[in-house]
């Protein structure tokens, strides 16, 4: 009796074990069974290391990438791959944030009852947010320099630019050793670079909400081109004069933005820069942006100043920042970006800032457009922006330009980065300028 006991026993955890097994593969099945299925040794959806199934189309439905044939067939347009390569992609994976390899599973067509099996074995077609037109000449606006635009719609959140430069051509890609660094990375989705003063927008809106009105309202200070904190030197491009708030921002003034950041404080200012949505990584259909990374010194009142300005250790993800224009053109509530046009719904970030913090950033970067930048240089667009020129070691700097227009039926914020070329406004916003042109115009 005992031994059937014992027999009993053993068999019973034999069957939990079992059962355990079976469950833990059950669901790795319906969890991971569609990565598995679009290895490249399934040679039902790869033909000779690329993927042999599915379309890619833009906005429009003009076909950007044609899987179905014994060779990717592309677009005719040269320019215009080049313009979309790292948001289309080449069927190699070489962009890990392309359409070809992050909406691989998409293309093939999986599910769980049927796995990669369809009926006419071409796969399915996915839509893209981006239009075509508009990336050829945000690529064109950004000639032979590096350097990255995004525009998406705020309202929506379809992204209907993301462009980077340098680029390859996905229907001849280069070797991948000898490729210019920075040719299959999506900046827009994947970089962090040195902001520069379009973090100002972030410093400006913290000084708005932790400091006392009364106090924000009398700030002045006296710029003579080099404003000294314990002994080191913070540099304008200038002598600015005497500035307020607002112009402070609208000439740039690193030095008075210095004094605004130590009256801010680290803290203040690192989760401001939180806050913001500017450490965070987005859904966006499957797809994540990078993290921007940004140090706070307590303690030490140099780089706190540095920071503040958007130098230092501040590290930007330009998605990250299109998000956070669109919660300035919003009213403080941002909408999370789109990569695909089926993408039905919308949502909405958390709050970032006070409506009525939003609505004096709007009024500052309209006087920045007014006072600094010249609204005939961007004629016919009711434009909102702040200029950057980031320092970065080695080089000449980066030229930013980052902002919104307001149109109902154009509600679109962008986002433009020139790198190793110069001052913000002359590099950078005429890029932004062609690009808007060209979407509210089609010109």
């Amino acid at each position: 009796m005992r031994k059937l006991e014992h027999r009993a026993v053993l068999l019973l955890i034999l069957a939990l074990i079992l059962f355990s097994g079976l469950s833990f593969f059950v669901f790795r099945y319906v969890r991971e069974s569609d990565s598995w299925a679009i290895k490249y040794y399934n040679s039902h959806v790869f033909r000779n290391g690329h993927l042999a199934t599915g379309r890619v189309f833009d906005r429009k439905g003009t076909l950007m990438a044609d899987n179905t044939g014994k060779t990717i067939k592309y677009v005719d347009d040269t320019t215009t791959r080049m313009a979309t390569a790292q948001a289309v992609g080449d069927g190699y994976g070489f962009v890990s944030t392309s359409a070809e390899s992050a909406f691989r599973d998409r293309l093939v067509g999986y599910n769980l009852l049927t796995g990669t099996y369809s009926i006419s074995g071409l796969g399915n077609d996915v839509r893209l947010s981006i239009d075509s037109d508009v990336c050829r000449t945000a690529y064109n606006a950004l000639g032979y320099r590096s350097g990255l635009v995004g525009v998406y719609n705020y309202k929506t959140g379809q992204v209907i630019c993301m462009t980077s430069t340098p680029s390859f051509d996905p229907a001849d890609p280069p070797d991948t050793k000898n490729a210019k660094s920075g040719t299959f990375m999506n900046k827009f989705i994947s970089g962090n670079l040195t902001p520069g003063s379009i973090f100002k927008l972030v410093t400006s809106a913290a000084a708005i909400e932790k400091i006392p009105a009364s106090k924000l309202k009398k700030f002045s200070f006296r710029c003579t081109g080099v404003h000294e904190i314990d002994g080191v030197s913070i540099r304008c491009t200038q002598a600015h004069g005497e500035v307020d708030f607002d112009g402070a921002l609208a000439k740039s003034c690193n030095g008075a933005f210095a004094e605004l950041s130590r009256k801010i404080g680290a803290r203040s200012l690192s989760a401001y820069a939180q806050k913001c949505g500017l450490e965070t990584t987005y859904d966006m259909n499957g797809v994540h942006n990078a993290k921007g990374t940004f140090e706070f010194p307590v303690n030490d009142e140099v780089s706190t100043a540095w920071a503040g300005i958007g130098q230092w250790k501040d590290y930007l993800n330009p998605c990250s920042m299109l998000v956070y224009m669109g919660a300035i053109a919003n009213d403080g509530k941002s909408v999370v970006p789109k990569l695909l046009a089926t993408s039905t719904g919308r949502r909405d970030t958390r709050r970032m800032i006070k409506a009525s913090t939003a609505r004096r950033l709007r009024k500052m970067m309209k006087n920045n457009v007014k006072v600094s930048y010249g609204e005939n240089n961007y004629p016919g667009l009711d434009i909102y922006a702040k200029s950057g020129t980031a320092e970065v070691e080695g080089q000449r700097p980066n030229a930013w330009f980052a902002g919104f227009i307001k149109n109902k039926n154009y509600p679109y914020a962008f986002i433009v980065c020139v790198e190793d070329s110069g001052f913000g406004s002359q590099v950078a916003g005429p890029v932004a300028n062609l690009v808007l042109q060209y979407i509210v115009n089609g010109e």
